[in-house]
């Protein structure tokens, strides 16, 4: 079976924020498989490049400032070689399949799930609208994986 490393990033102090520390989290539960590995982080570190290099496929789970509250995005990650070699304070998910590819050698196919959010002020809670959505994104990542499973080959996302 191959392996998924889902990596949910955000500041769960932030509001909608925490929205991809808070998937991390249910994904975790929901998911009791050995072929997974989740992490809740509140942001991106070249650490995160060993883990990334020893996955089959890679879903970064993190909220975003565009769009109507509560949507939600699904892409495709394509590394880019430019950028492989470039070390920066700030890493992204594309910087961190660069430096995965530069310092180990690997390049899993990678998904980027953008959940846009209404608030990040200082609060605990999601707001109701991403609240409502993250049934449908846990079921919309549970079905990528699926895909990925039946045929690393085929296009997803």
């Amino acid at each position: 079976m191959p392996r998924v490393l889902i990596i949910g990033y955000g500041n769960p102090l932030r509001a909608d924020d925490g929205v991809g520390w808070r998937m991390a989290c249910r994904l975790g539960e929901l998911v009791r498989d050995e072929t997974f590995e989740v992490l809740a982080v509140h942001q991106l570190t070249p650490e995160l490049a060993e883990p990334i290099s020893r996955a089959e496929l890679v879903i970064f789970v993190d909220a975003s400032h565009n769009g109507l509250p509560g949507s939600w995005k699904c892409e495709r990650l394509v590394l880019n070689t430019a950028l492989a070699s470039t070390l920066a304070h700030h890493f992204t998910p594309a910087s961190l399949l660069g430096y995965a590819q530069a310092v180990f050698q690997a390049s899993p196919p990678a998904l980027v799930v953008s959940v846009a959010g209404e608030s990040f002020s200082y609060r605990e809670q999601l707001t109701p609208a991403v609240e409502a959505a993250l049934p449908q994104v846990i079921e919309h990542i549970h079905g990528q994986i699926a895909r990925f499973r039946h045929g690393p080959e085929t296009s997803y996302a």
